[in-house]
């Protein structure tokens, strides 16, 4: 694994001074190392994304669709080996990493969809002045810095690089250094199907390269996926190049369940709002609301179910549930245990790591929790739920927007009427009524508060990349 970096339509060995170690989180043992992309390297693929630029912006919007087809379809070709390496690398069970792929692939198909639209979005615009005429452009921003975090490797950088080429951006991909590997596809794509060179770049790296690819003074725009204190020095470092930016940041997200419930839908819906990656997820629904009346009969059938759920080795075992993917978020979740034996909450399953080779957590329900809990108000990226108790609409309302986050909710209600009322109040970016959190590329991704700034997927991801331009001509 030397050639770990694309720089310039090339597999270079990494020239920084980090040794990167790939670990399978179900054993807790590496399984590949290779070398960190230097400070050079990041200013190389920088200086090749911006000689790339000027042409790339210039191919037909429909030579741009094919290319993304082209993504879309060499993720198939490669489907069952992108699966095994999430499984290996991530810990995922094997029906999450199939749905990841499925995720990657339709965004790149939905994107060459837009980018066959983009003639039609340059338009005349109708001026109320007499003497003048004017029209609008839609434009690249133009080279674009990528960061994306190691929870969801194959789909957040999907989101980041279908819309930015789409737009006629060109690309420099930094990936999570505790999932590099599979980031490394979308180079393997983009020769396959004969990307232009510098189009698209990858370098590899921790905290250093991050560092140097934020900062850098060749960005026209840096979006950034992953949690609040790195992005809010992604924001600093933004701020001194007076560039847009986009950031996908935590959550702290609430689940409503009101009394008129049916008992084993609302418990399939909230397990699978925390459990699903083991709860490494900024959407993770980890406050679960429910109401007095409904409360008693559901959370022993939650209590049940978390201990009902199959814990281990994906590709070894049928599980519903794998390991924290790095040993870093292991001893993360332990000390939330920890804090909730101190603070005296109340268990009613799991709380403990799992004594087993690898970074496994059991599933863990907590009760009756103080809302000015570190585990109620912190994001604690496991699979670890509070839960609380309400009376009315009005308090759940009040409580679940009583954070500092606002990524995500759910609604569980009989009453549609009384549910879509509530979503309308919850101040987050997206809300799911009697559903789990499907998501879907057509929808938009992002939240309000302290998590973030922007939006992805839809057209608002492919408006992230655009900047706008308008001419104004004298008739005269």
């Amino acid at each position: 694994m030397t050639t770990s970096h694309y720089i310039a339509g090339h597999w270079v060995e990494g020239q920084g001074s980090d040794c990167i170690s790939v670990n399978d989180p179900s054993l807790g043992l590496p399984f590949a190392e290779l070398m960190a992309a230097s400070v050079a390297q990041v200013d190389q693929a920088v200086a090749a994304a911006r000689q790339a630029l000027p042409a790339w912006k210039q191919v037909e919007p429909s030579a741009r669709a094919t290319y993304l087809r082209g993504f879309a379809e060499q993720l198939g070709q490669r489907r069952e080996a992108l699966i095994e390496l999430q499984m290996r690398n991530n810990g995922k069970p094997r029906h999450e990493a199939e749905i990841d792929l499925e995720d990657a692939l339709a965004t790149f198909s939905y994107y060459a969809d837009l980018a066959e639209q983009l003639p039609l979005q340059n338009r005349d615009v109708p001026l109320a002045a007499p003497g003048f005429s004017a029209r609008t452009r839609l434009e690249p921003v133009g080279v674009v810095g990528l960061i994306v975090p190691w929870n969801f490797p194959l789909v957040t950088s999907a989101w980041k690089i279908a819309p930015a080429l789409a737009a006629g951006c060109t690309v420099v991909l930094k990936p999570s250094e505790i999932t590099p590997l599979v980031e490394l596809a979308y180079g393997q794509i983009a020769e396959a199907i004969g990307l232009p060179v510098g189009v698209l770049n990858i370098v590899n790296g921790k905290a250093e390269v991050g560092a140097a690819l934020s900062n850098h003074a060749g960005l026209d725009k840096l979006s950034f996926t992953g949690s609040n204190s790195v992005g809010s020095q992604v924001m600093r470092s933004s701020a001194a190049h007076c560039r847009p930016v986009t950031l996908e940041l935590g959550g702290k997200s609430a689940i409503v369940v009101f009394d008129d419930c049916d008992v084993e839908q609302a418990v399939e819906w909230i397990v699978a709002g925390i459990t699903w990656n083991a709860g490494q997820m900024c959407s993770a629904t980890s406050r679960l609301l429910v109401q007095d009346g409904i409360a008693d009969a559901l959370l022993p059938r939650l209590q049940q179910a978390l201990q009902g759920l199959r814990v281990g080795n994906p590709l070894s075992e049928e599980v519903d549930m794998g390991p924290l993917t790095s040993q870093a978020q292991w001893l993360k979740v332990a000390g939330y245990f920890a804090t909730a034996r101190e603070e005296g909450l109340r268990c009613l399953a799991g709380g403990k790591t799992l004594e087993r080779d690898g970074w496994f957590v059991s599933p863990t329900l907590y009760t009756d929790v103080p809302n000015d809990s570190r585990l109620w108000t912190e994001e604690i990226f496991g699979p670890v739920l509070c839960a609380r108790r309400f009376a009315s609409e009005a308090q759940a309302i009040a409580e679940a927007n009583d954070s500092r986050f606002g990524l995500v909710a759910t609604v569980c209600s009989a009453d549609l009427m009384r549910a879509e009322r509530v979503a309308d109040a919850l101040e987050v970016g997206h809300v799911w009524i009697n559903s789990i959190q499907a998501v879907f590329v057509e929808t938009s991704w992002g939240g309000t508060k302290g998590s973030g700034i922007g939006r992805e997927l839809g057209p608002w991801g492919l408006a992230a990349y655009q900047s706008v331009k308008h001419v104004t001509r004298c008739l005269g």
